[in-house]
């Protein structure tokens, strides 16, 4: 085991993937939020929005300038952010309890928000496969308190994954079984869904079938120690990479095992690639956003 820099090398595959050859620091882009999350880089704009959850609000880093501001407040104690095949921002609302889609215009279209007639939790992360079809978790981390949307009980008693039909716009139940479901991500193939459990310490991977029921669910991996997950993204050489909270960012080989990880001063939410060549990786931890131009490229932007 080594470490260099911010990259903590713990298996060979981590060094000889090229995964430790980027920037040696982070870089902080802004700092004095409650609690960062959602990061998502929009090559159109050339921006970068992300959640500040308990101040209400969606934030912007301009890329050209460097520049911070408030994209939307009030913003719905907004998390997890997308983008659609038409490039249209997809976002987890955890306080008003639903899922939205932006507009061209501004204009925001609600996606979902009950389920069987009952109101969603706090719906937190998502993902839109190439036919409009959009998976989302729905922990109840909003309604436990006032912190990060609006304290209530669950009208469904349980901590789901949802599809939404993009034909009907159905909600459908497409996963079950979780403590506390939160990041979500399909791989570039879009075979499989993978799904983070924070309370569980895990991450699931489920079998896609064209209808967008999944099938599955086998543990991908498990954190060590007291260690949680958050949000996953794919790079473009099928390595998982987790937001980890107190333990940084988690980089998983193909096949499960943990072969590195990012060292960051602050608890990590969440994690995106971004940038011009899709590998700078932003990163919110607690209140700042740090960024890491890396040798690793991030999936291919669809």
């Amino acid at each position: 085991m080594s470490a260099d820099g911010p990259y903590e090398i713990l298996d060979d595959r981590f060094r000889t993937g090229h995964c430790a050859n980027g920037d040696s620091r982070l870089e902080v882009l802004h700092d004095g939020c409650r609690w960062a999350e959602g990061p998502l880089y929009v090559p159109a704009w050339r921006q970068l929005v992300w959640s500040d959850i308990p101040n209400d609000r969606i934030m912007r880093w301009d890329e050209a300038t460097g520049t911070v501001g408030v994209f939307r407040t009030p913003a719905g104690h907004s998390n997890g952010n997308t983008l659609d095949r038409q490039g249209r921002l997809v976002t987890c609302e955890q306080g008003n309890r639903r899922v939205t889609r932006t507009e061209p215009d501004g204009t925001v279209t609600v996606l979902a928000e009950r389920y069987d007639g009952k109101r969603l939790n706090s719906p937190n992360d998502s993902v839109v496969r190439s036919d409009g079809t959009v998976w989302f978790s729905d922990p109840d981390f909003g309604i436990v308190s006032d912190y990060e949307g609006h304290r209530a009980e669950s009208e469904i008693g349980a901590c789901n994954v949802y599809r939404i039909d993009p034909v009907s716009g159905q909600v459908h139940l497409a996963a079950d079984g979780f403590d506390g479901p939160n990041g979500v991500i399909l791989s570039p193939d879009e075979e499989r869904l993978y799904v983070s459990d924070s309370r569980a310490a895990r991450i699931h991977v489920y079998d896609v079938h064209d209808d967008g029921t999944l099938s599955g669910g086998k543990v991908f991996a498990e954190a060590r120690g007291d260690v949680r997950f958050d949000n996953i993204r794919f790079d473009d050489e099928g390595r998982l990479w987790a937001a980890a909270l107190d333990d940084g960012v988690h980089c998983y080989d193909p096949d499960g095992t943990l072969i590195g990880r990012l060292r960051v001063p602050e608890p990590v939410s969440n994690i995106a690639f971004g940038g011009p060549r899709n590998n700078r990786l932003f990163i919110t931890a607690t209140t700042s956003l740090y960024s890491l131009v890396m040798s690793v490229t991030g999936a291919p932007r669809l």
